[in-house]
């Protein structure tokens, strides 16, 4: 067996909150052979198979009585390239962010405006990752899933992932499919998306009037080290909770108390609410008890100060949500996996 099996494994360095929880068996593949050898592993012990990719988007509340699997397949190649147009597929466990650097590297444009999130390629697609004005789905071209039911491979088109937002198939049926590659389309010229209003600000106030790509990644980063805490420092899974969606009437009643409420227009007469300012409008950010807390500079944020628990997150996300239930009628989604 090629596959290298450890017991009793820590997970702390696995995942971004920094918890210190266990799994029974840990084991990284780095090519299809190996994930399958862990799928059979896994079925011959009769344990679950928890993959992972960066632990970006996961929050682990007990220790993993499970073969955990991280994805550590590397590789990026070139399947097609036009004038134009470029189609990419790369490996899964390829770090996210170093894949975005080295298609601006290449001259290649759709995905500076995802920078510096973290995590890696193959969990990209599970939550339709996005960030200022673009979503993964808006530069994907396909994805090598394994169907672990089946043990076969399957190709999924756009239409088939059925993105939403911070959502997809994938992450639906999340003990199906096993992400093997993901295929985007990228371009050499194209337009860049610069209506997110920090972003334009930034770069007006730098001087760039008419900015690249690269221009646009290195904005998004410095506004991302700004506004969000580096897990390296600070344990975090970024934005801990989904923007609502909600009908206008709540918007119009919301609005009446509310005069600053924060709603963003969305099609069949709904409006995307900002969580950020309804957890900040409800007294939580920067509240602290023990090492959980939510960030200071950023309500959306959970944060792990150092020695907090995962079911002490999980029990602080809990009241923010009842609160802001409470408060203002609507209900917060928590937007990472909780284990």
């Amino acid at each position: 067996m090629s596959l290298q099996l450890e017991q009793n494994v820590s997970l702390k360095a696995f995942n971004s909150f920094g918890l210190n929880v266990r799994a029974r068996l840990f084991a990284q593949a780095q090519d299809d052979a190996q994930v399958r050898e862990a799928l059979a592993l896994a079925r011959e012990r009769q344990l679950a198979l928890l993959v992972i990719g960066g632990g970006s988007n996961l929050l682990l509340t007990h220790d993993v009585d499970a073969l955990v699997l991280r994805m550590a397949s590397r590789g990026i190649r070139l399947l097609a390239d036009s004038d134009d147009e470029v189609m990419v597929e790369a490996e899964a466990g390829e770090p996210w962010h170093p894949f975005v650097l080295w298609s601006l590297a290449q001259g290649l444009m759709g995905l500076e405006n995802l920078s510096l999130i973290p995590g890696t390629v193959g969990a990209a697609p599970m939550q339709n990752i996005g960030a200022y004005g673009v979503e993964l789905k808006d530069v994907f071209a396909g994805l090598t899933a394994l169907d672990r039911e089946t043990g076969e491979l399957r190709e999924f088109s756009l239409e088939q992932a059925a993105f939403g937002y911070r959502d997809s198939l994938f992450k639906r049926e999340a003990g199906r499919w096993l992400i093997l590659r993901v295929r985007f389309i990228l371009r050499r010229q194209a337009a860049l998306h610069l209506q997110y209003g920090p972003l334009r600000q930034y770069l007006q106030g730098q001087g760039i009037a008419a900015p690249t790509a690269s221009d646009v990644s290195r904005a998004v980063c410095a506004i991302r080290s700004e506004k969000l805490p580096d897990p390296a420092v600070l344990g975090n899974a970024g934005s801990f909770f989904k923007n609502p969606v909600v009908s206008a009437a709540l918007v119009q009643r919301l609005r009446s108390e509310h005069p600053d409420l924060v709603a963003y227009e969305q099609p069949n007469d709904q409006f995307k609410l900002a969580a950020g300012w309804l957890i900040e409008r409800a007294g939580w950010k920067g509240f602290r008890e023990g090492d959980a807390g939510v960030h200071q500079q950023q309500a959306l944020v959970l944060v792990n100060y150092g020695a907090a628990t995962g079911a002490q997150l999980l029990s602080l996300a809990r009241r923010i949500q009842a609160d802001i239930a409470e408060r203002f009628a609507v209900e917060l989604e928590i937007e990472p996996n909780v284990l």
